[in-house]
């Protein structure tokens, strides 16, 4: 009879254990949103009152909200944390303020000069689409999958991320620049040929996505920014860096990119080569000796004055919401409880901003581009994105 109380004593505490940590992470998730709930009410306040529709992407040195232009590649992130409150809380006072800030970019749809329509119209419209239903949505995703489509290169098997025949571009030399951020732009063109059933955007990225797996990456599996083809022969010219510390360093965000990018070619396509190559890059990541305890890291893992150099929260963001995706498909290798932690770090109060401060954007010690001299220590409408999603992700695998 002892042994049987003793048993039934222990499936007890096991049992109070478990709801207490599910108690836990409902506080965590519910707390989290509250806090973005009064921040982004303070932030479409300002917009709504100044008559305009306005698109917050950072502050400036003075503390001033830094607004962009439709064709900013940072422009749907905004509209995309608008839909993601509206997903979170299930509020409807969100939804026309997302539908707003969405349908004022409607022109993306027709840019070619770039490739992050990707970013732009698949935060915007794409979320749209999926958090509200919104069938009317649906031409527009089509559309700017056909504006991306215009920058394949066949030769070189992979979509041209910028112009390079001016700007600071210019400068560098390249003939068909290709940054790992692109891995990110196939997300549209996975959902325009699942809208259309056009497989032409499928093939296209998954072409482009083989050849970045072959090109991007060093053998410790750590990436390059930025690979040069010869848009004609398919030849690498060079592989340097535009945003992080040196050519052959790695780039935090650039490897945040690469984990989520091909978590998600692994979601649409189920070839086990992205499953591998985003397990590759999370080995990287997590187990490189310049990342800080609380996983949060340093802009670049090779920056010269770690531990006295700027942190990046969206890098951070970016991957831990790739982190709970990843643990869908490999539910045993501790990815969740990895992503956990970092969205633990990003949460307290060494990077997330008190109400009604830093600029009211949600996470505070961004870093866009040093070696640009822009946006180094501040707040970015895309790292609030990824935390906002990455919360999102969170309360649906714990439901």
């Amino acid at each position: 009879m002892k042994t049987v109380l003793t048993t039934l004593g222990i499936s007890l505490l096991v049992l109070a254990g478990c709801a207490g940590q599910k108690q836990a992470e409902s506080n965590f998730i519910q707390e989290n949103i509250d806090n973005a709930v009064a921040q982004e009410t303070i932030q479409t306040d300002i917009i709504e009152k100044s008559g305009k529709i306005l698109n917050p992407r950072t502050i400036d040195k003075d503390g001033n909200i830094v607004y962009v232009p439709i064709d900013d590649w940072c422009s749907g992130f905004f509209s995309g944390n608008i839909w993601h409150m509206y997903e979170l809380t299930g509020d409807r006072k969100w939804l026309p303020l997302a539908e707003k800030y969405t349908e004022d970019l409607d022109s993306v749809q027709y840019l070619t000069w770039h490739h992050d329509v990707g970013f732009m119209i698949g935060c915007s419209y794409l979320n749209g689409y999926r958090f509200a239903g919104k069938e009317e949505y649906k031409p527009v995703i089509i559309q700017t999958a056909k504006s991306l489509s215009t920058r394949f290169r066949p030769a070189a098997g992979v979509l041209q991320s910028w112009d390079a025949d001016k700007g600071w571009q210019a400068e560098r030399g390249w003939k068909c620049p290709v940054i790992i951020d692109n891995m990110m732009n196939l997300e549209l063109l996975f959902e325009a040929s699942r809208l259309s059933g056009d497989s032409t955007f499928y093939n296209i990225a998954r072409k482009h996505a083989d050849t970045t797996m072959a090109n991007h990456f060093r053998e410790d599996n750590s990436c390059y920014h930025v690979v040069d083809y010869d848009p004609e022969t398919g030849e690498v010219r060079k592989r340097q860096t535009a945003q992080g510390y040196a050519d052959e360093s790695a780039w935090a965000r650039g490897q945040a990119w690469a984990l989520y990018g091909y978590t998600m070619c692994y979601r649409y396509t189920h070839d086990a080569r992205y499953l591998g190559q985003a397990e590759k890059i999370y080995n990287f990541i997590f187990n490189n000796k310049n990342l800080p305890e609380d996983l949060v890291p340093y802009w670049d893992y090779d920056a010269p004055n770690i531990p006295n150099e700027p942190r990046d929260a969206s890098s951070a963001a970016c991957t831990a919401s790739a982190l709970y995706e990843l643990s869908t498909y490999l539910p045993d290798k501790g990815y969740k409880e990895t992503a956990d932690r970092i969205m633990e770090s990003l949460a307290s109060p060494s990077y997330r901003a008190k109400v009604g401060t830093n600029g009211n954007f949600i996470l505070m010690h961004s870093v866009g581009s040093i070696p640009h001299g822009a946006e180094i220590d501040v707040p970015l409408n895309y790292a609030d994105y990824y935390f906002l999603e990455g919360l999102m992700r969170k309360r649906d695998l714990e439901k």
